[in-house]
């Protein structure tokens, strides 16, 4: 077994290891999600911080970890009886992979069992091991939907819950959930993130001194990695017992009214959907007060867990671009502060206590002094800002990086980012609407999980059966599998005389054919010329590509833009799955010149190969947006048979009274839906075209084959 990187070797990133600390101390903060740039550390942290956390006991046999001190009364290998047999082992530390399969993350039937011996049998899942533990997702953005809908339903209610394949079982699921993600590859679900209690952004060192020591140590780690382990066996012993001190601190740490009034007052003028961020605030804050070894939390504890629990709860829009505001949150502690003092002002009570700390702690400043962005370090850990135990003396920690912004829609041509292009008008989007339902009209393979098209995919509904084609891709079909056995019982029966037994040999096997939705590559081909370049015109064209962009981050589709203007296209986003890059580019798209409406069509072209070579099973739905004016470049027309068999949508944006009908003509070229553009809004209408309903399900596979 490989010896892992020791946690208290990290060099840098306080902020990360106290949020993961602070978990461990109290595993209700709700888990952690960190984002950051590759190569920064992020899975070592996650992976060390597992040798840190106490022993657990478990009932002796128990699969799913009981505790024998309070057994789970509906533990599917219980009922247990309080204070029999019991295993003490480590805390398990279970990694959750990308790729992993529904029954895999849950458990399924045990088909072996079922099948030889007759019995129905629950094979426990990744969520059963991780119970009591810690469970690490690589990549949780991109996690695929149905899994996410399992972490959620599990981090929600503390147990999971499996019904499939005949077999009906709860267990308890309580876990500490880590996820680790680089944003260049798009955002996870919302609704994912605001189940992670506290945020981290994390970077490379910018000293070049720090930059040195992680290399220094990681190259003495892979030379020896039991000897650097042993250096730092002591640091290591003295985090384990910190994190034990502070579990049995925690239940006698107090939350004061008047702390409990700030934390409200910081999450109301930071502006936080729900009441999510008030408790996870809250539990943070007496985390921090019992690591710090005290039993009050103070101001400082407050400041410190609304940096690392808010900010990420204040995004209204999933395409408004992450990351943290620090001054926007700077702004709600000290309105939060100002409140106070007016209301202690307006209404003193001599009865209501203090907000300051015993007498004879000299590290807090009052009830004035906790608006300050920093305050005296002691390296006994006694104050709100020290994040390291006593023993710790690593290198001084990173310096944060600021969150990237969004573009200004407003911005020059030198803030686009571009520099190619020729200066011309930029037109602000308005406020995104519901789109008409965009949909590819054959049925897909189901490669991608999404929500767009119909698709023959893992999950969804079943509608027949077949063998297998290799290995077993999907759940079996039980019933298809029996009828298979019995007749070829018969059939053996008819020329051998057969006999009472009947057995399924692997022939038999039949697995469940379902229709569900995909996710597919929506390419946006967007003209910019001149004719499009009257700002009204411009800002309806981008509020309508703005609303099929959110359409597309809503359905899980990956997306890419080519513009075309001037004498050529560009393309100025490559099929990405971040949206909020999209969003960026739109807002920055400027316009003017002539209108090589060929040139567009053929960098679409040349997107959709290239893309095709890279994931066949994706799907391409073209939208092309433009009026059908072509003055630059050769007939677009005569491009048209390269796109034959994609799926695409014409969205006519020729207004006025006198039409010249240009962009119906591209599109019966492309057998293309056309659609003008005041019609894509959802609400305009009480039926949209869309590309095509969903079709019934093939008959072929009802029937077994």
């Amino acid at each position: 077994m490989t010896t892992p990187y020791p946690f208290s070797a990290v060099v840098g990133l306080d902020d990360l290891r106290l949020a993961l600390l602070l978990t461990s101390v109290s595993p209700a903060v709700g888990g952690v999600l960190v984002r950051g740039e590759k190569g920064t550390a992020k899975s070592t942290v996650v992976r060390a911080l597992a040798g840190l956390l106490p022993q657990v006991t478990v009932v002796h046999g128990c699969r799913f970890a009981c505790d024998p001190a309070a057994p789970d009364p509906g533990c599917p290998d219980g009922p247990h009886t309080p204070g029999g047999p019991s295993d003490d082992r480590p805390a398990s530390l279970v990694e959750l992979p990308v790729g992993a399969t529904e029954d895999r993350v849950v458990g399924t039937l045990d088909l072996q069992r079922a099948l030889s011996d007759g019995v129905k049998a629950y094979e426990p899942g990744l969520l059963a091991a991780a119970h009591r533990g810690v469970l690490y997702v690589d990549e949780v953005n991109l996690l695929p939907d149905h899994l996410v809908d399992l972490l959620l339903d599990a981090a929600a209610m503390g147990r999971a819950h499996v019904e499939r394949d005949g077999v009906s079982v709860k267990h308890a699921a309580r876990f500490l959930l880590v996820g680790t993600m680089n944003p260049e590859e798009g955002e996870p679900r919302p609704q994912l993130v605001d189940r992670f209690g506290l945020v981290v952004t994390v970077a490379a060192p910018r000293d070049a001194r720090q930059r040195a020591e992680v290399v220094r140590r990681r190259l003495a780690y892979e030379a020896d990695p039991a000897g650097f382990a042993t250096r730092y066996e002591q640091l290591e012993h003295e985090y384990a017992a910190h994190i034990a001190a502070a579990r049995a601190v925690l239940p006698s740490v107090t939350l004061p009214d008047a702390e409990l009034d700030r934390i409200a007052r910081v999450c109301l003028a930071y502006g936080v959907d729900g009441m999510r961020a008030d408790i996870v605030v809250a539990r943070c804050a007496v985390a921090l007060a019992a690591w710090h070894g005290r039993d009050r939390v103070t101001a400082d504890d407050v400041r410190d867990a609304a940096r690392l629990a808010l900010p990420h709860r204040r995004r209204t829009d999933p395409l408004d671009p992450p990351g943290t505001d620090e001054q926007k949150l700077e702004d709600a502690l000290a309105e939060a502060e100002r409140q106070a003092e007016e209301d202690r002002a307006a209404s003193p009570d001599p009865s209501e206590p203090s907000d300051s700390p015993e007498d004879g702690d000299p590290e807090d400043d009052g009830p004035g002094g906790g608006g300050g962005p920093s305050g005296p370090q002691n390296p006994s850990g006694g104050t709100g800002q020290s994040t390291r135990p006593p023993a710790e003396s690593d290198a001084p920690p990173a310096p944060g990086e600021a969150p990237a912004p969004g573009l200004d829609p407003s911005a020059s041509a030198d803030d686009s980012g571009s520099g190619q292009s020729p200066p011309g008008a930029v037109a602000v989007a308005g406020t995104a609407y519901r789109t008409r339902t965009l949909r590819i009209t054959a049925r897909g393979e189901g490669g991608h999980a999404g929500r767009r098209s119909p698709a023959f995919a893992r999950r969804g509904r079943v509608v027949g059966a077949r063998p297998p084609q290799g290995k077993l891709a999907g759940a079996p079909h039980l019933f298809a599998t029996l009828r298979a056995a019995l007749d070829r019982a018969a059939l053996d029966g008819a020329t051998s005389g057969g006999g009472p037994m009947i057995r399924v040999l692997p022939r038999d096997l039949r697995e469940s054919v379902h229709v569900g939705r995909e996710a597919n590559l929506v390419l946006f081909v967007v003209d910019a010329s001149g004719s499009m370049a009257a700002r009204k015109r411009m800002t309806l064209v981008k509020t309508a590509v703005l609303s099929l962009l959110r359409d597309a981050y809503q359905r899980r589709d990956r997306i890419g833009m080519i513009t075309f203007r001037g004498a050529d296209a560009e393309v100025v986003l490559p099929p990405t799955s971040s949206h909020e890059v999209g969003v960026q580019r739109l807002a920055a798209l400027r316009t003017g010149g002539r209108t090589p409406l060929a040139a567009g069509l053929r960098a679409a072209v040349a997107t959709i190969a290239t893309e095709r070579r890279r994931d066949p099973r994706r799907r391409p739905l073209l939208v092309i947006v433009t009026d059908g004016r072509a003055t630059s470049g050769p007939d677009p027309l005569r491009l048209t048979p390269a796109l034959s068999g994609v799926a695409t949508v014409v969205v006519d944006c020729e207004s006025g009274p006198i039409r010249l009908g240009l962009a119906r003509k591209l599109a019966a070229a492309l057998s293309a839906e056309v659609m003008p553009l005041e019609q894509l809004d959802a609400t305009t209408v009480r039926r949209g075209p869309g590309v095509a309903p969903a079709p019934a399900p093939d008959r072929a596979y009802r029937r077994a084959a």
